[in-house]
């Protein structure tokens, strides 16, 4: 089967950089602010399981559109092809190569994805260009480029392309999402019915493709889940005074562990999305900047009143380690009060007796031996769920085509910075968290198959949520 290739073309600077770039989930596109950037046709091969399944290709600019349709009618009113005749009668004209060389993929098959910047109005050299594309007489879609909040135009936009093109669409490449991406591939189909078998193979490779990676993200945050909630530090000491020092060492130890797990899970997740060349940052107002063990973080992304209760219910695993209950178990509001760690340690346990009864967050305390983890609160666990989710929706809805990495601006995450994504789930749901906490904490003989395979069931479906939601 030939492979499907959509030529991107417009007027320069009008995004198509950037709209091949989030279609392709290719961030190797060279987006740029200066038109006239791109000078030569470059091929973007969409590769799923080893196979080519489609191909953008991102082209210049017109250049001198008027001049093109001149002599595209001249050759289309003599009955001759007027795509194949004007490109072999400007093969040798400096000032047509850019023109030359856009319409170089349309000879060879491929369909047309017509790009504009909907901010503006329509003009007659878009006019131009537009009836350029309908004389080539391949299958074409016209796109808006939504780059403001701006549809003051739209409506004339949309009238001039009925006239020209088979289908098209508003979409913005800077905050399309996995939705709106295979959305916009949907409607590829229906430009031409003999591109519309081969296309809906594409949309399936596509979904199969991402139920994949969210399987594979499933598998990470699992695997992250576990290792945290089973980590366990410990310390032989000598002396009460020894013993104040290593509660110290040994939380400081065990909060650096558990970052730097979540670091290498959260890049991992990165990398299933292919954002694989800028160093993006996370949104200025993101709850992820703040350290894990942050009181806030806690409070925003550990389990909610309701939730507290149908835990406590539930038996067999602490809320806030029996701390602070107070502040619906978020025990670590106490390293707030007192100011560190090693303070808030002595605060609640006192420095001269050390019972082995005592505990912070799963950290026992004993006479002879200093113990950190395995974790006895169930809200690290929502805490960690949570932070992995919040990424997770962060980088799924990075466009490809989106650069202002380092700028500041609105949160891109504003609907999720207040409240965890699992705040709104049912009791059925938590049962779930329990039983899969309980069994990575006893490491059970069976290894807890059926509650892991519960917890990955209920995992899997969150991401697919979150994936078609937006």
């Amino acid at each position: 089967m030939i492979t499907p290739e959509f030529a991107i073309l417009g007027h320069p600077n009008e995004g198509k950089s950037s709209v091949l770039s989030t279609l392709a989930e290719d961030d190797s596109v060279r987006v740029s602010p200066t038109p006239g950037e791109t000078t030569e046709c470059r091929s973007f091969p969409v590769i799923i399981d080893g196979r080519e399944v489609l191909r953008f290709t991102d082209t210049p600019g017109f250049q001198n559109p008027a001049r093109v349709l001149a002599e595209m009618k001249k050759r289309a009113k003599s009955g001759e092809n007027p795509l194949v005749e004007f490109r072999r009668f400007a093969a040798g004209i400096p000032e047509l190569h850019d023109d030359y060389e856009l319409l170089g993929p349309l000879e060879r098959g491929a369909g047309i994805i017509y790009v504009v910047d909907g901010s503006r109005p329509v003009r007659i050299v878009d006019k131009a260009e537009m009836e350029i594309l309908r004389l080539t007489g391949k299958p074409r879609m016209a796109i808006v480029n939504a780059k403001e909040h701006n549809d003051e135009y739209l409506e004339d936009w949309k009238n001039e392309f009925r006239k020209n093109f088979n289908s098209n669409r508003v979409f913005n490449a800077h905050r399309a999402t996995y939705a709106e991406r295979i959305l916009l591939l949907e409607a590829l189909k229906s430009i031409d019915q003999d591109w519309q078998k081969p296309l809906s193979l594409v949309v399936e490779a596509f979904r199969k493709d991402w139920a994949a990676r969210n399987a594979a993200t499933v598998d990470i945050i699992t695997g992250l889940l576990t290792d945290c909630l089973s980590l366990q530090l410990s310390e032989n000491v000598g002396s009460e005074k020894e013993a104040v020092h290593s509660r110290e060492k040994l939380f400081h130890t065990y909060s650096e562990t558990l970052a730097r797990k979540e670091k290498i899970a959260h890049e991992r997740i990165r990398g299933l999305f292919k954002h694989n060349i800028f160093q993006y940052e996370l949104p200025p107002h993101s709850v992820l900047h703040a350290d894990l063990f942050d009181e806030q973080t806690w409070q925003l992304l550990g389990m909610t009143k309701k939730q507290v209760v149908i835990a406590g219910g539930l038996g067999g695993a602490a809320i806030g380690a029996g701390v602070e209950m107070a502040t619906l178990g978020h025990s670590l509001g106490i390293f707030t009060a007192v100011g560190t760690v090693a303070g808030a340690l002595s605060a609640l346990f006192g420095g001269e007796s050390f019972s082995g009864k005592a505990q912070l967050m799963g950290i026992p305390l004993g006479g002879e031996r200093v113990q950190v983890g395995p974790a006895k609160s169930i809200d690290l666990l929502f805490v960690l769920l949570n932070r992995s989710l919040l990424y997770y929706h962060h980088v799924i809805n990075w466009a490809h085509g989106r650069r202002d990495y380092n700028k500041t601006g609105q949160p891109l995450l504003a609907s999720h910075s207040s409240q965890g994504f699992t705040s709104r789930w049912s009791a059925g749901n938590i049962k779930i968290c329990h039983d899969f906490f309980k069994i990575v904490g006893s490491r059970s003989s069976d290894g807890g198959v059926k509650e892991t395979a519960r917890f990955r069931e209920l995992l899997g479906n969150t991401l697919q949520e979150i994936s078609e939601s937006e």
